[in-house]
């Protein structure tokens, strides 16, 4: 190791062992925290490598990948295994032509593959553009055009799929061996030493995710060398990782979460990336295996949450020590199921595709239910009134303050100037969420900007509401839209999915009305119910959009409406 790279290693590890030091002291991590400078950085060689070896040289053999598949059979992968063989495949890729700046579209499910060839592009300053397993062929070819797509290494069933796309690319099959394709095996032939001739400099692309495209047409993020994998040191702290924990994120490949909690944030740290793999979510099978392999730290999208409280949660006797949810904010109802049965918190956090962490409940520090926390250390967060544009307000969209541009923070939109000045106008970049701040500074999640809307000249809350119907025992999952009115503009309406053991009967619709009235203000209660199956971007989060447009094109006539009796007391308007 050169002095100049061992200077960046410990000025990395120095900031790294900051939060961790004071991983239960958020107001001395917020006041020290300083995000570590680099010209240039490759954290594959820069961190990943150092990390493998112990400070005498030798072989850091501490497990870095587990993967258990569904049939009971595993693989645990050191840090110098990982280290080594994405050294190996960084030089076969080189062989092959692929250069710094070029784009790898990576298409493969979670299995070592991916670990080894995101360490090995990051090496040789290729540019990867993750994409789940599930896209369609017109989401491919959309991906290859924008994304400017040189390489495709994908699993050798995908093949096809791209053949049909007919675009011009190198084909690297994972699998079994496909015509026209160089068969990745082939890597395991290749010499073991490489160096690449490459300077990686900090500034330079890495990564290149489309949105999941809750709303529009998914974007094209852009983040560098140090956006994500030093930017996440953010979201290694909220978790509450450390040294030698086994750390389980159920994440799919593809998205930013995968990079967040399965690559970066846990290897920040010298955790473990632990991987059950399944074809079908299976509570207590997840449970058997967080058990047998000594799960320490959980992170779960609300999706993966809501199902586990519908199963017996005191099947795991030995529960993780930290426990967190994300992709969607979580509602109190499940948090408080799971203190209940696992003395666990859930805490939530916030972050985007565009973002590493930027707000959270962290480790140790007093809890709000419902609210995401507080801002984290390196992020200064404003609440700016969307109207206005006027920060400081108690109730606003969710910025960043771009005088204090956090590390962990996109380039923009690539490719798209308009909507990147957009997302960065005024001096803040805008999240397109609404937060409400206490006077503690905790700050509670309201909704995406286009989802809140007025009902009787009222602001509603989807989520509040949401929030609500799920603490009713017939309600596995909720969505909540304005449904036009005559008298009050619009008034909420939630499409419900029912928990089982529970039918789509006027006497169930009528009981979740009843719940409502009793736990909220008359002007927000839900007023209409529809029992049907959540539209979700592949990625699992809700489209609500699509459910405002069956409500604003006078809905699906398949779908049964209840309302509430008309006896129910008529709320004022607000003002």
């Amino acid at each position: 190791m050169s002095r100049s790279q061992e200077s960046r290693t410990e000025t990395f590890r120095s900031a790294r062992d900051l939060l961790v030091r004071h991983a239960d002291d958020y107001e001395t991590a917020v006041a020290e925290f300083r995000w570590p400078q680099f010209d240039e950085w490759n954290w594959a060689i820069d961190w990943f490598d150092a990390i493998a070896r112990h400070p005498d040289g030798s072989p850091n053999e501490a497990p870095a990948l587990w993967i258990v598949e569904e049939d009971g059979s595993e693989s645990i992968h050191s840090f110098a295994d990982m280290s080594t063989r994405s050294t190996q495949v960084a030089g076969w890729l080189d062989g092959l032509g692929v250069a710094p700046g070029d784009r790898i579209l990576l298409m493969l499910a979670n299995q070592v593959e991916l670990w080894e060839v995101m360490l090995a592009a990051m090496k040789i300053g290729a540019v990867v553009i993750p994409a789940t397993t599930l896209l369609s062929e017109s989401d491919i070819a959309d991906r290859i055009g924008r994304g400017g797509v040189s390489h495709v290494i994908a699993r050798s069933e995908l093949a096809p799929m791209f053949d049909a796309v007919g675009a011009q690319h190198t084909g690297i099959a994972v699998g079994a061996a496909v015509d026209g394709w160089t068969s990745y095996a082939d890597s395991a032939d290749a010499p073991v030493e490489f160096t690449p001739a490459h300077t990686t400099h900090a500034a330079d692309t890495l990564l290149l995710y489309f949105t999941s495209g809750t709303t529009s047409k998914p974007k094209l993020v852009e983040h560098t060398h140090v956006s994500y994998p030093v930017g996440h040191l953010s979201t290694m702290y909220w978790i509450g990782l450390r040294p030698g924990d086994i750390h389980l994120n159920v994440s799919s490949p593809g998205w930013a979460k995968h990079a967040w909690s399965n690559v970066f944030a846990p290897w920040n740290a010298q955790a473990c990336v632990f991987i059950y793999n399944y074809a079908r979510f299976d509570a207590k099978a997840l449970m058997d295996q967080m058990q047998r392999c000594g799960v320490t730290s959980f992170c779960a999208p609300p999706t993966v949450w809501r199902m586990l409280i519908q199963s017996d949660l005191s099947h795991l006797t030995t529960p993780p020590r930290v426990a967190v949810g994300a992709g969607e904010p979580l509602n109190p109802e499940v948090i408080d199921r799971v203190r209940r049965a696992w003395g666990v918190t859930i805490r939530d956090g916030f972050g985007q595709t565009e973002t590493t962490v930027q707000i959270a409940n962290s480790p140790g520090q007093p809890l709000k239910d419902g609210s995401m926390g507080r801002p984290c250390p390196g992020y200064r967060i404003e609440l700016v009134d969307p109207a206005t544009g006027t920060p400081g307000v108690d109730e606003g969209e969710i910025c960043i303050d771009l005088a204090h541009r956090p590390l962990g923070l996109m380039v923009g939109y690539h490719g798209d100037p308009e909507k990147t000045a957009a997302a960065m106008a005024g001096g803040y970049y805008h999240s397109g969420d609404v937060g409400s701040r206490d006077d503690d500074g905790y700050i509670t999640y309201v909704g995406r900007t286009d989802d809140v809307f007025k009902s009787s000249d009222y602001r509603i809350s989807p989520f509040e509401l949401e929030s609500v119907l799920l603490q009713h025992d017939a309600v596995a999952e909720a969505a909540v839209v304005p449904a036009p009115d005559e008298l009050r503009l619009s008034v909420p309406k939630a499409y419900i999915v029912l928990a089982p053991g529970h039918e789509p009967t006027e006497e169930t619709a009528h009981a979740i009305f009843a719940h409502s009235r009793a736990q909220l203000a008359g002007y927000k209660r839900v007023r209409r119910i529809t029992f049907a199956e959540l539209p979700k971007t592949i990625s699992g989060k809700i489209r609500r959009v699509e459910l405002r447009g069956l409500e604003t094109g006078g809905g699906d006539n398949a779908l049964v409406e209840f309302r509430e009796p008309s006896s129910a007391t008529i709320d004022s308007v607000g003002s």
